[in-house]
């Protein structure tokens, strides 16, 4: 079974950028979608970035648009989301997920795999 490992988050000033990493154990992720998501306590865990398993497709939530990037590293176990311009309610817990041959997509149900989460704090 594909595993994942976040890592990257942090306490960040409002303005600032992050980069979180997802990378992949026992196998690589270049057959899988990846997607990243946030949840806040109270709340319901939401799609921000997802990347197709060929990397041609990328898709972005309203509220990361023009502020984030997904892109696969090499070697391609890994997959990262650069964030910038940081606002306060960009605070949760991030997690990565992927689908196997997926296109990839907003959705919690469309992925099997998941990571356990790095948190990321932006103060105001």
């Amino acid at each position: 079974q594909l595993q994942l490992v976040e890592s990257g988050g942090g306490l960040v000033q409002a303005g600032g950028s992050l980069r979180l990493s997802c990378a992949a154990s026992r196998f690589t992720v270049d057959n899988y979608a990846v997607g990243w998501f946030r949840q806040v306590p109270g709340k319901q865990r939401e799609g921000i970035s997802y990347i197709s398993s060929r990397g041609d497709d990328t898709n972005y939530a309203e509220s990361m648009k023009g502020r984030a990037t997904i892109s696969r590293g090499d070697p391609k176990n890994t997959v990262y989301l650069q964030m910038n311009n940081l606002k306060p309610e960009d605070t949760g817990v991030y997690y990565c997920a992927a689908q196997r041959w997926g296109s990839g997509s907003l959705f919690v149900t469309d992925f099997t795999s998941w990571g356990q989460g790095t948190q990321v704090t932006v103060s105001s």
